[in-house]
């Protein structure tokens, strides 16, 4: 496809329309975070225990009725179990007073077979309380985010195809469409199957929104704006949403009228269908130049430039033949591009555990879940901030493995703090969530500049499922902490170590075009190189470089 950047660097860097498709680009991005994790909300356990129903029972028994058990030291009331409510209807009848006449610890316990009682403090209604998703059933929580996130592999895999094939935008506004009617119906759910059935199609459609507007705005901006984009942009509009997400949550208190709330904020993205444009990039690679062409002089009209009478050089069309379709199946062709491929795979994995791990163990911390919840996504807004500057001047490689050891380092140093003190361990996981919220960006922006553009929502789509499975596991790790508190961060730890020395072997992509072709990505670091000797001996003894490789194609295709 030749050098894009070269033929539409009359442009600029800025301008009008940059900006402006800047701004409503990222509006997009604000959706994804309001339906994103919800579940810390809707699927929060408050707290519980037995219902004891109208019985003859006297004050003291009603009190004592419900056994106390030793949770981290402290005692509470049992969240499973009651003493024999026939047992006690009796000796309330005969007049004993419990601790004083009565030994508790002899009584005969049960289940709560009359159901639970549940606090209102927080939540008038969500799915735990309405179908008793606890004790024998708590698996069922962790098991509708997996859900979630078992869409967001699915619409990460497909995504990519129809995306490439159809086009970025039609697909972003397409699944814009289908969050929307998900949501709306999930809020219907009759039951707890029903509501996990529709959260896989929220997150399949979620996850096509976010990985397609994504590229959508990769390929659309300039390279300066791109980094902009990928950081303050993509992402600071997604905690945008995270941050008023709770706010919402505390001002709607049943879990069926918030899902509706979020499910109708979805139609104010309508009108953008007419303010964006399809990617240039992706037009010149289906071959389809003259849509390309007028999609960049409408540009250069918009930033007040005058655009050359032919952008796309004839050259560039032989180089880029229309028919050409690429799968799943080209990113693992090469030994280079499979090398990326399996590393990028790794990496996603490890940072989504860590990030969706500590953002749904939100609920679990003490304290007020909206202001946890509130804190923990403006945690990442200085993440944002600090990355844009970085990724400007730093290479992304060192950063990223950087942040991968902050965050997983600080996850294998809390279990060394003690339970006195809480508030220096809830410190050390929001630092170990700035640093996944940092791994979370580089990545993106990372692995769009590594895959070629004929390849590149193929590739993003791959990477994004190995990141939902990641995903997928998350709630489970969070949900191993009921057995050992710290077992979930010693994975989630060490595992990130693991991904951040994986990443050293990547190659950098600082300061270097978006590669079009195949045969301009760079070569992996280490083993994943093996430059053959002639290729060697003509570059000096040095590997070729991507706009090397890329002519040598270029001098083969002509011939």
């Amino acid at each position: 496809m030749g050098d894009y950047d070269a033929d539409t660097a009359f442009l600029g860097q800025t301008g009008p329309y940059f900006w402006t498709t800047f701004f409503l680009l990222n509006t997009v991005f604000v959706s994804t975070g309001f339906n994103g994790l919800y579940m810390v909300f809707v699927g929060a356990a408050p707290k519980h225990h037995c219902l004891v129903p109208d019985a003859n029972l006297t004050e003291e028994w009603r009190r004592a009725v419900i056994p106390s058990t030793d949770v981290d030291g402290e005692e509470v009331q049992s969240q499973c179990s009651r003493y024999r409510l026939d047992v006690v209807r009796n000796l309330s009848a005969a007049g004993l007073i419990p601790g004083k006449d009565v030994d508790l610890s002899g009584l005969e316990q049960e289940g709560c077979v009359d159901g639970w009682t549940y606090s209102t403090e927080f939540y008038q209604s969500n799915i735990v309380t309405e179908w008793d998703l606890v004790c024998s059933n708590q698996w069922k929580v962790p098991f509708a985010s997996s859900s979630l996130f078992v869409g967001y592999l699915i619409g990460s895999l497909i995504s990519g195809q129809l995306s490439d094939r159809f086009g970025r935008k039609k697909i972003v506004f397409i699944s814009l469409g289908a969050q929307c009617v998900a949501v709306l119906l999930q809020s219907f759910s009759h039951s707890w199957t029903m509501f996990c059935v529709l959260y896989l199609f929220v997150g399949a459609s979620q996850v096509s929104v976010y990985i397609s507007a994504f590229v959508l705005g990769t390929e659309l901006l300039s390279q300066t704006m791109r980094v902009l984009f990928t950081t303050l942009g993509a992402f600071l509009f997604y905690c945008i949403g995270y941050m008023t997400l709770p706010w919402i949550a505390f001002g709607v208190r049943a879990w069926r009228t918030l899902l509706a709330v979020l499910s109708a904020m979805s139609v104010v993205y309508v009108p953008l269908w007419w303010f964006l444009p399809e990617s240039p990039r992706w037009l010149v690679s289906q071959g389809r130049v003259a849509e390309a062409e007028a999609v960049v002089q409408e540009a250069a009209r918009k930033n007040n430039v005058e655009a050359p009478p032919v952008i796309f050089k004839e050259c560039e069309l032989r180089a880029a033949p229309s028919g050409k379709k690429y799968t799943v199946v080209d990113v693992l062709r090469s030994r280079n591009m499979s090398c990326v491929t399996l590393m990028c795979l790794l990496l996603w994995m490890a940072i989504n555990i860590g990030y969706f791990g500590l953002s749904l163990n939100t609920s679990n911390l003490s304290g007020d879940p909206f202001m946890n919840c509130f804190l923990s996504a403006t945690t990442e807004v200085p993440a944002y901030v600090v990355s844009t500057w970085l990724l400007k001047k730093c290479p992304r490689r060192a950063l990223l493995s950087l942040f991968l050891l902050i965050g997983g380092g600080v996850l294998l140093l809390i279990q060394l703090i003690p339970d006195t003190l809480q508030y220096v361990a809830l410190a050390l996981e929001m630092t170990g969530k700035f640093g996944f919220t940092m791994g979370f960006t580089i990545i993106y922006i990372y692995t769009a500049e590594l895959y070629p553009t004929v390849l590149r929502n193929v590739g993003m789509g791959l990477c994004s499922s190995a990141g939902r499975v990641g995903s997928i596991t998350a709630p489970y790790v969070i949900y191993l902490g009921t057995y050992n508190k710290v077992l979930p961060y010693v994975l989630m730890g060490s595992l990130t170590i693991a991904a951040s020395v994986v990443n050293v072997f990547l190659p950098e992509t600082l300061n270097k075009d978006l590669p079009e072709t195949v045969e301009q990505m760079q070569e992996c670091q280490g083993f994943c190189s093996r430059p053959t000797k002639k290729k060697c001996v003509e570059n000096g003894g040095r590997s070729p470089s991507p706009l090397q490789r890329g002519s040598e194609c270029d001098a083969q295709t002509s011939l």
